[in-house]
Protein backbone atom coordinates (compact mmCIF):
# COMPACT_ATOMS: atom_id res chain seq x y z
CA UNK A 1 0.00 0.00 0.00
CA UNK A 2 1.67 3.32 -0.98
CA UNK A 3 1.64 6.14 1.02
CA UNK A 4 -0.68 8.00 -1.68
CA UNK A 5 -3.00 5.01 -1.44
CA UNK A 6 -2.99 5.25 2.85
CA UNK A 7 -3.52 9.35 2.87
CA UNK A 8 -6.42 8.85 0.72
CA UNK A 9 -8.15 6.07 2.74
CA UNK A 10 -7.31 8.28 6.35
CA UNK A 11 -8.63 11.57 4.22
CA UNK A 12 -11.82 9.62 3.96
CA UNK A 13 -11.96 8.60 7.57
CA UNK A 14 -11.34 12.18 8.34
CA UNK A 15 -14.51 13.09 6.30
CA UNK A 16 -17.01 10.35 7.08
CA UNK A 17 -16.07 10.88 10.82
CA UNK A 18 -17.12 14.99 9.81
CA UNK A 19 -20.25 13.74 7.82
CA UNK A 20 -21.56 11.46 10.41
CA UNK A 21 -21.39 13.96 13.32
CA UNK A 22 -23.07 16.85 11.10
CA UNK A 23 -25.60 14.75 9.14
CA UNK A 24 -26.20 11.58 10.44
CA UNK A 25 -26.15 11.74 14.34
CA UNK A 26 -28.32 15.07 14.37
CA UNK A 27 -30.60 13.17 12.07
CA UNK A 28 -31.08 9.71 13.73
CA UNK A 29 -34.65 11.19 15.84
CA UNK A 30 -35.27 12.53 12.10
CA UNK A 31 -34.85 9.54 10.48
CA UNK A 32 -37.09 7.02 12.74
CA UNK A 33 -40.23 10.26 12.74
CA UNK A 34 -40.38 9.97 9.22
CA UNK A 35 -39.75 6.13 8.53
CA UNK A 36 -43.04 5.85 11.26
CA UNK A 37 -45.27 8.61 9.46
CA UNK A 38 -45.02 6.20 5.92
CA UNK A 39 -48.38 5.02 5.21
CA UNK A 40 -45.75 2.04 3.43
CA UNK A 41 -42.85 1.44 5.70
CA UNK A 42 -41.19 -0.33 2.89
CA UNK A 43 -40.78 3.19 0.62
CA UNK A 44 -38.35 5.74 0.58
CA UNK A 45 -38.12 7.96 3.70
CA UNK A 46 -37.41 11.91 1.95
CA UNK A 47 -34.31 12.68 4.72
CA UNK A 48 -32.40 9.44 2.92
CA UNK A 49 -32.60 10.79 -0.31
CA UNK A 50 -31.59 14.07 1.23
CA UNK A 51 -28.60 12.99 2.83
CA UNK A 52 -27.45 11.19 -0.42
CA UNK A 53 -27.20 14.00 -2.32
CA UNK A 54 -25.62 15.72 0.51
CA UNK A 55 -22.77 12.68 0.99
CA UNK A 56 -22.21 12.47 -3.20
CA UNK A 57 -21.06 16.15 -2.86
CA UNK A 58 -19.06 15.94 -0.16
CA UNK A 59 -17.70 12.66 -2.18
CA UNK A 60 -18.68 10.01 0.21
CA UNK A 61 -20.41 7.82 -2.27
CA UNK A 62 -19.59 4.26 -3.31
CA UNK A 63 -16.78 3.79 -0.79
CA UNK A 64 -16.89 0.23 -1.28
CA UNK A 65 -15.33 0.10 -4.76
CA UNK A 66 -12.67 -2.59 -4.65
CA UNK A 67 -9.11 -1.51 -5.54
CA UNK A 68 -9.29 -2.65 -8.83
CA UNK A 69 -12.16 -0.46 -9.96
CA UNK A 70 -10.42 2.62 -8.75
CA UNK A 71 -11.80 2.29 -4.82
CA UNK A 72 -10.08 0.90 -1.67
CA UNK A 73 -8.32 -2.24 -0.35
CA UNK A 74 -10.48 -4.34 1.62
CA UNK A 75 -7.79 -3.36 4.48
CA UNK A 76 -8.49 0.34 3.84
CA UNK A 77 -12.50 0.10 3.83
CA UNK A 78 -12.31 -1.34 6.75
CA UNK A 79 -12.64 2.08 9.43
CA UNK A 80 -15.50 3.47 6.73
CA UNK A 81 -17.94 0.63 7.50
CA UNK A 82 -17.48 0.28 11.11
CA UNK A 83 -17.90 4.06 11.48
CA UNK A 84 -20.72 3.37 9.04
CA UNK A 85 -21.96 0.24 11.29
CA UNK A 86 -22.82 3.02 14.49
CA UNK A 87 -25.63 4.20 12.81
CA UNK A 88 -27.54 0.98 11.25
CA UNK A 89 -29.47 2.73 8.27
CA UNK A 90 -26.47 5.11 7.46
CA UNK A 91 -24.92 3.10 4.82
CA UNK A 92 -27.57 3.24 1.95
CA UNK A 93 -26.80 7.17 2.58
CA UNK A 94 -23.22 6.42 1.13
CA UNK A 95 -24.57 3.82 -1.23
CA UNK A 96 -22.26 1.07 1.22
CA UNK A 97 -25.56 -0.98 2.13
CA UNK A 98 -26.17 -4.53 1.69
CA UNK A 99 -27.16 -6.59 -0.23
CA UNK A 100 -26.56 -3.98 -3.13
CA UNK A 101 -22.66 -3.42 -2.61
CA UNK A 102 -22.35 -7.75 -2.91
CA UNK A 103 -25.07 -7.39 -5.85
CA UNK A 104 -22.76 -4.73 -7.32
CA UNK A 105 -19.79 -6.74 -6.82
CA UNK A 106 -21.22 -9.78 -8.78
CA UNK A 107 -21.97 -7.23 -11.72
CA UNK A 108 -18.80 -6.17 -11.75
CA UNK A 109 -17.07 -9.71 -11.32
CA UNK A 110 -19.59 -11.64 -13.62
CA UNK A 111 -21.73 -9.43 -15.64
CA UNK A 112 -21.95 -9.21 -19.16
CA UNK A 113 -21.53 -5.27 -20.57
CA UNK A 114 -25.32 -5.50 -21.49
CA UNK A 115 -25.96 -6.21 -17.69
CA UNK A 116 -24.03 -3.86 -16.47
CA UNK A 117 -25.31 -0.76 -18.32
CA UNK A 118 -28.93 -1.86 -17.24
CA UNK A 119 -28.45 -2.63 -13.92
CA UNK A 120 -25.04 -1.71 -12.41
CA UNK A 121 -25.19 1.75 -13.21
CA UNK A 122 -27.88 2.32 -12.12
CA UNK A 123 -26.58 0.75 -8.66
CA UNK A 124 -23.72 2.55 -8.78
CA UNK A 125 -25.88 5.53 -9.23
CA UNK A 126 -28.02 4.99 -6.10
CA UNK A 127 -31.44 4.63 -8.06
CA UNK A 128 -32.48 1.71 -7.65
CA UNK A 129 -31.85 -1.27 -5.40
CA UNK A 130 -31.23 -5.00 -5.88
CA UNK A 131 -31.63 -8.45 -3.38
CA UNK A 132 -29.91 -11.75 -3.33
CA UNK A 133 -32.22 -14.87 -3.38
CA UNK A 134 -30.77 -17.48 -2.09
CA UNK A 135 -32.49 -19.09 1.25
CA UNK A 136 -35.57 -20.92 0.78
CA UNK A 137 -38.24 -21.60 3.33
CA UNK A 138 -38.60 -25.00 2.57
CA UNK A 139 -35.09 -26.64 2.90
CA UNK A 140 -32.29 -26.61 5.18
CA UNK A 141 -30.56 -23.47 3.54
CA UNK A 142 -27.41 -23.74 5.65
CA UNK A 143 -26.25 -26.32 3.12
CA UNK A 144 -26.95 -24.31 -0.55
CA UNK A 145 -26.95 -27.74 -2.31
CA UNK A 146 -30.01 -28.27 -1.08
CA UNK A 147 -32.46 -25.23 -2.93
CA UNK A 148 -34.66 -26.16 -4.88
CA UNK A 149 -36.11 -23.29 -7.19
CA UNK A 150 -35.57 -24.52 -10.75
CA UNK A 151 -34.13 -22.82 -13.44
CA UNK A 152 -34.97 -24.78 -16.66
CA UNK A 153 -34.10 -23.78 -20.42
CA UNK A 154 -37.26 -22.95 -22.57
CA UNK A 155 -35.81 -21.84 -25.65
CA UNK A 156 -34.31 -18.40 -25.63
CA UNK A 157 -35.56 -18.22 -22.11
CA UNK A 158 -35.62 -20.03 -18.46
CA UNK A 159 -38.24 -20.57 -16.43
CA UNK A 160 -37.51 -19.60 -12.75
CA UNK A 161 -39.94 -21.81 -10.32
CA UNK A 162 -39.23 -21.56 -6.44
CA UNK A 163 -39.87 -20.16 -3.33
CA UNK A 164 -36.90 -18.15 -1.05
CA UNK A 165 -37.10 -16.13 1.95
CA UNK A 166 -35.37 -13.96 4.08
CA UNK A 167 -34.41 -11.88 1.03
CA UNK A 168 -33.14 -8.46 1.88
CA UNK A 169 -34.47 -5.40 -0.16
CA UNK A 170 -37.08 -7.80 -1.11
CA UNK A 171 -40.55 -5.43 0.01
CA UNK A 172 -38.33 -1.83 -0.74
CA UNK A 173 -40.53 0.14 -3.51
CA UNK A 174 -37.11 1.09 -4.99
CA UNK A 175 -35.58 -2.53 -5.59
CA UNK A 176 -36.21 -3.43 -9.07
CA UNK A 177 -33.99 -6.59 -9.82
CA UNK A 178 -33.30 -9.65 -7.73
CA UNK A 179 -30.21 -12.15 -8.35
CA UNK A 180 -31.70 -15.42 -8.06
CA UNK A 181 -30.35 -19.22 -7.61
CA UNK A 182 -31.62 -22.19 -8.20
CA UNK A 183 -31.18 -25.48 -9.68
CA UNK A 184 -30.25 -25.75 -13.61
CA UNK A 185 -28.71 -29.34 -13.79
CA UNK A 186 -30.18 -31.49 -10.70
CA UNK A 187 -28.87 -34.50 -11.80
CA UNK A 188 -25.25 -33.47 -12.25
CA UNK A 189 -23.05 -35.85 -10.17
CA UNK A 190 -21.18 -32.40 -8.89
CA UNK A 191 -23.67 -30.78 -6.63
CA UNK A 192 -21.68 -27.91 -6.95
CA UNK A 193 -22.24 -27.45 -10.88
CA UNK A 194 -26.45 -28.16 -10.39
CA UNK A 195 -26.29 -24.44 -9.62
CA UNK A 196 -27.23 -21.29 -11.66
CA UNK A 197 -27.68 -17.56 -11.10
CA UNK A 198 -30.16 -15.82 -12.88
CA UNK A 199 -31.35 -12.23 -13.20
CA UNK A 200 -35.02 -11.30 -12.73
CA UNK A 201 -36.67 -7.85 -12.60
CA UNK A 202 -38.93 -7.60 -9.64
CA UNK A 203 -41.85 -6.47 -12.08
CA UNK A 204 -41.16 -9.94 -14.12
CA UNK A 205 -44.91 -11.93 -14.22
CA UNK A 206 -44.85 -14.66 -11.74
CA UNK A 207 -42.62 -12.56 -8.99
CA UNK A 208 -44.53 -12.07 -5.94
CA UNK A 209 -43.16 -10.57 -2.70
CA UNK A 210 -45.48 -12.91 -0.13
CA UNK A 211 -44.82 -10.99 2.84
CA UNK A 212 -42.13 -9.13 4.74
CA UNK A 213 -40.60 -11.06 7.55
CA UNK A 214 -39.08 -10.31 11.08
CA UNK A 215 -36.80 -11.08 12.92
CA UNK A 216 -36.82 -10.88 16.96
CA UNK A 217 -39.59 -8.65 15.92
CA UNK A 218 -37.95 -5.79 13.66
CA UNK A 219 -39.15 -5.60 10.15
CA UNK A 220 -35.85 -3.78 8.68
CA UNK A 221 -38.21 -1.16 6.93
CA UNK A 222 -38.03 0.43 4.59
CA UNK A 223 -35.27 -2.08 3.28
CA UNK A 224 -37.01 -5.32 4.92
CA UNK A 225 -36.40 -9.35 4.31
CA UNK A 226 -39.22 -10.69 2.45
CA UNK A 227 -40.45 -14.32 1.55
CA UNK A 228 -40.76 -14.38 -2.24
CA UNK A 229 -42.06 -16.41 -4.80
CA UNK A 230 -41.26 -17.48 -8.58
CA UNK A 231 -44.33 -19.16 -10.19
CA UNK A 232 -43.18 -19.99 -13.87
CA UNK A 233 -41.19 -16.89 -14.16
CA UNK A 234 -40.00 -16.06 -17.89
CA UNK A 235 -36.66 -14.13 -18.19
CA UNK A 236 -34.44 -14.23 -21.89
CA UNK A 237 -31.64 -16.77 -21.79
CA UNK A 238 -29.19 -13.66 -21.58
CA UNK A 239 -29.87 -13.24 -18.08
CA UNK A 240 -28.41 -15.56 -16.92
CA UNK A 241 -24.85 -15.40 -14.69
CA UNK A 242 -21.63 -16.28 -16.36
CA UNK A 243 -23.34 -19.68 -17.81
CA UNK A 244 -24.88 -22.60 -16.31
CA UNK A 245 -23.47 -24.43 -13.43
CA UNK A 246 -21.51 -21.55 -11.92
CA UNK A 247 -24.03 -20.58 -9.25
CA UNK A 248 -21.76 -22.12 -6.17
CA UNK A 249 -18.24 -20.03 -8.62
CA UNK A 250 -20.47 -16.81 -8.01
CA UNK A 251 -21.74 -16.99 -4.51
CA UNK A 252 -18.47 -18.00 -2.90
CA UNK A 253 -17.05 -14.95 -5.15
CA UNK A 254 -20.04 -12.92 -3.93
CA UNK A 255 -20.20 -13.89 -0.11
CA UNK A 256 -16.60 -13.56 1.22
CA UNK A 257 -16.74 -9.94 0.87
CA UNK A 258 -20.24 -9.59 2.18
CA UNK A 259 -19.04 -11.35 5.42
CA UNK A 260 -16.50 -9.20 6.15
CA UNK A 261 -17.97 -6.20 5.26
CA UNK A 262 -21.19 -7.29 8.21
CA UNK A 263 -18.43 -7.87 10.85
CA UNK A 264 -16.91 -4.14 10.09
CA UNK A 265 -20.33 -2.83 10.41
CA UNK A 266 -20.67 -5.30 13.63
CA UNK A 267 -17.67 -3.64 15.10
CA UNK A 268 -18.97 -0.15 14.77
CA UNK A 269 -22.29 -1.37 16.62
CA UNK A 270 -20.53 -2.76 19.40
CA UNK A 271 -18.00 -0.03 19.70
CA UNK A 272 -20.73 2.51 19.96
CA UNK A 273 -23.05 0.85 22.46
CA UNK A 274 -19.82 0.34 24.99
CA UNK A 275 -19.43 4.31 24.43
CA UNK A 276 -23.10 4.62 25.67
CA UNK A 277 -22.83 2.25 28.48
CA UNK A 278 -19.20 3.90 29.62
CA UNK A 279 -21.08 7.63 29.44
CA UNK A 280 -24.45 5.64 31.54
CA UNK A 281 -22.28 4.03 33.91
CA UNK A 282 -21.03 7.92 35.19
CA UNK A 283 -24.28 9.22 35.25
CA UNK A 284 -26.67 6.89 37.33
CA UNK A 285 -26.01 5.61 41.13
CA UNK A 286 -27.44 3.01 42.49
CA UNK A 287 -26.58 2.02 46.59
CA UNK A 288 -25.07 5.01 46.68
CA UNK A 289 -22.37 4.67 44.38
CA UNK A 290 -22.12 5.47 40.25
CA UNK A 291 -22.25 2.57 38.36
CA UNK A 292 -18.49 2.82 37.10
CA UNK A 293 -17.75 2.31 40.49
CA UNK A 294 -19.33 -0.88 40.77
CA UNK A 295 -16.98 -3.81 40.01
CA UNK A 296 -19.12 -5.90 37.98
CA UNK A 297 -20.09 -3.30 35.77
CA UNK A 298 -15.95 -2.04 35.21
CA UNK A 299 -15.60 -5.46 34.28
CA UNK A 300 -18.07 -5.74 31.78
CA UNK A 301 -16.78 -2.55 30.30
CA UNK A 302 -13.26 -4.29 30.25
CA UNK A 303 -14.20 -7.54 28.66
CA UNK A 304 -16.25 -5.25 26.22
CA UNK A 305 -13.40 -3.43 25.45
CA UNK A 306 -11.04 -6.20 25.42
CA UNK A 307 -13.09 -8.16 22.84
CA UNK A 308 -14.02 -5.42 20.38
CA UNK A 309 -10.52 -4.92 20.09
CA UNK A 310 -9.61 -8.75 19.81
CA UNK A 311 -12.48 -8.33 17.01
CA UNK A 312 -10.74 -5.55 15.26
CA UNK A 313 -7.93 -6.95 14.70
CA UNK A 314 -8.78 -10.19 13.46
CA UNK A 315 -11.18 -8.46 11.10
CA UNK A 316 -8.16 -6.07 9.93
CA UNK A 317 -5.78 -9.60 9.70
CA UNK A 318 -8.61 -11.20 7.55
CA UNK A 319 -9.14 -7.96 5.21
CA UNK A 320 -4.95 -7.60 4.69
CA UNK A 321 -4.83 -11.08 4.13
CA UNK A 322 -8.10 -10.91 1.21
CA UNK A 323 -5.88 -8.14 -0.38
CA UNK A 324 -2.76 -10.10 -0.47
CA UNK A 325 -4.52 -12.93 -2.08
CA UNK A 326 -7.56 -12.99 -2.22
CA UNK A 327 -11.03 -14.06 -0.49
CA UNK A 328 -10.56 -18.09 -1.59
CA UNK A 329 -6.58 -18.59 -0.15
CA UNK A 330 -8.26 -15.84 2.62
CA UNK A 331 -11.22 -18.40 3.91
CA UNK A 332 -10.27 -19.52 6.83
CA UNK A 333 -9.73 -15.99 8.01
CA UNK A 334 -13.18 -15.22 6.69
CA UNK A 335 -14.57 -18.22 8.33
CA UNK A 336 -12.95 -17.03 11.30
CA UNK A 337 -13.92 -13.66 11.60
CA UNK A 338 -17.49 -15.21 10.57
CA UNK A 339 -17.55 -16.94 13.46
CA UNK A 340 -16.44 -14.62 16.00
CA UNK A 341 -17.53 -11.22 15.25
CA UNK A 342 -21.03 -11.48 15.43
CA UNK A 343 -21.22 -13.35 18.86
CA UNK A 344 -18.62 -10.98 20.16
CA UNK A 345 -21.27 -7.87 18.94
CA UNK A 346 -24.32 -9.49 20.26
CA UNK A 347 -22.37 -10.38 23.93
CA UNK A 348 -21.23 -6.71 23.94
CA UNK A 349 -24.12 -5.33 23.15
CA UNK A 350 -26.05 -7.33 25.63
CA UNK A 351 -24.16 -6.61 28.59
CA UNK A 352 -24.45 -2.49 27.75
CA UNK A 353 -27.87 -3.17 27.35
CA UNK A 354 -27.90 -4.40 30.86
CA UNK A 355 -26.28 -1.65 32.33
CA UNK A 356 -28.91 0.72 30.73
CA UNK A 357 -31.35 -1.01 32.64
CA UNK A 358 -34.72 -1.46 31.36
CA UNK A 359 -34.60 1.46 29.08
CA UNK A 360 -31.74 -0.54 26.92
CA UNK A 361 -34.15 -2.75 25.51
CA UNK A 362 -36.20 0.50 23.76
CA UNK A 363 -36.00 2.39 20.73
CA UNK A 364 -34.64 5.51 23.25
CA UNK A 365 -31.05 3.79 22.75
CA UNK A 366 -29.74 2.33 19.71
CA UNK A 367 -28.80 -1.23 21.20
CA UNK A 368 -31.73 -3.13 21.26
CA UNK A 369 -31.87 -2.60 17.15
CA UNK A 370 -28.31 -3.59 16.77
CA UNK A 371 -28.19 -6.54 18.99
CA UNK A 372 -30.94 -7.83 16.35
CA UNK A 373 -28.38 -6.94 13.56
CA UNK A 374 -25.73 -9.21 15.74
CA UNK A 375 -28.12 -12.03 16.03
CA UNK A 376 -29.30 -12.22 12.46
CA UNK A 377 -26.09 -11.83 11.20
CA UNK A 378 -24.90 -15.51 12.84
CA UNK A 379 -27.42 -16.50 10.62
CA UNK A 380 -26.78 -14.43 7.48
CA UNK A 381 -24.01 -15.45 4.79
CA UNK A 382 -24.27 -18.87 6.58
CA UNK A 383 -24.49 -19.68 10.03
CA UNK A 384 -21.82 -20.07 12.98
CA UNK A 385 -21.97 -24.14 12.72
CA UNK A 386 -21.14 -23.70 8.85
CA UNK A 387 -18.32 -21.57 9.01
CA UNK A 388 -17.06 -23.43 12.18
CA UNK A 389 -17.79 -26.90 10.03
CA UNK A 390 -15.29 -25.44 7.08
CA UNK A 391 -12.85 -23.76 9.08
CA UNK A 392 -12.18 -26.68 11.62
CA UNK A 393 -11.84 -28.95 8.39
CA UNK A 394 -9.09 -26.74 7.34
CA UNK A 395 -7.20 -26.41 10.40
CA UNK A 396 -7.38 -30.07 10.92
CA UNK A 397 -5.77 -30.51 7.31
CA UNK A 398 -3.09 -28.08 7.73
CA UNK A 399 -1.68 -29.47 11.11
CA UNK A 400 -2.48 -33.15 10.26
CA UNK A 401 -0.01 -33.23 7.31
Amino acid sequence: MSRTDQDRAEELEDRLLAFMDSHIYPNEARYAEQLDGLENRFSTVPLMEELKAEARAAGLWNLWLPADHGGLTNEQYCPLAEIMGRVLWSPEVFNCNAPDTGNMEVFLKYGTEVQKERWLQPLLDGEIRSSYAMTEPDVASSDATNVRTRIERDGDHYVVNGKKWFITNAPYERTRIFIVMGKSDPDNPNRHLQQSQILVPKDTPGVTVVRPLTTLGYDDAPLGHAEVHFDNVRVPAENILLGEGRGFEIAQGRLGPGRIHHCMRLIGSAQRALEYACRRAVSRETFGRRLADHQSVLEDIAKSWSEIEQARLLTLATARRMDEVGAKDARDLIAASKITVPLMAQTVIDRCMQIHGAGGLTADYPMAEAYNYARWCRQADGPDQVHMMALGKQIVRRYAE
